[in-house]
């Protein structure tokens, strides 16, 4: 196995470390105050994974080491580290349960296209479009855990407004992504068994 893709299983295995972070408290309420330390442990666990999502593909295109299993593990490790960060958020009141089912209606329906790929040996990697979705949706998750963090207990309004903002972002985004991406892809379903 090359380095690439053990950078992306070190991402799955940090996902349970950062659920575990996330999980302590709950920002916004009376245990937050004593409790903005697991905060920022999980917002740099999260931080450090999503470093390795960009080191993963930067070192597999570099070295020419791109393989079929990073193309279809490095987008799982991603959707299962942001999709378990948007539960949490929502847990804590600063994502839309609408936003969390955009995210997720998009990443089944991506999951479904590529299974039909893999029916028939073909492996579909990420377009552009997913990587700004990517991109936009681990900066929203770092802002808000780091946000939280340092915020002093007066900025949970503001804090939290910053954070909706993002996520409607990302959702339309994710959407737009989603459309463009089983568009690309509709010969998969014409030519499916």
């Amino acid at each position: 196995m090359n380095l690439p893709n053990k950078l992306t299983l070190a991402r799955i295995v940090l996902v349970p470390v950062f659920m575990v972070l996330a999980g302590v408290v709950q920002y916004g309420t009376s245990s937050y105050t004593n409790g903005a330390h697991w905060y920022l442990a999980a917002g740099i666990v999260f931080a450090l994974a999503s470093f390795t999502d960009f080191l993963d593909g930067y070192l597999a295109r570099k070295w020419n080491m791109v393989t079929d299993f990073g193309k279809f593990a490095d987008p799982l490790a991603d959707k299962m580290l942001t999709t378990v960060a948007f539960l949490f958020m929502m847990r804590d009141g600063v994502c839309s349960l609408w936003v969390v089912a955009i995210i997720l209606a998009r990443e089944f329906a991506v999951a479904g296209v590529r299974m039909v790929a893999a029916s028939s040996n073909h492996v579909i990697a990420a377009n552009g479009w997913g990587k700004v979705k990517t991109v936009l949706q681990m900066v929203t998750i770092i802002f808000y855990y780091f946000a939280a963090a340092f915020d002093p207990g007066t900025g949970i309004m503001a804090i939290g407004l910053v954070t909706q903002l993002l996520c409607w972002a990302v959702a339309a985004v994710t959407l737009i992504s989603g459309v463009i991406y089983l568009w690309q892809n509709r010969q998969c379903f014409v030519t499916a068994k």
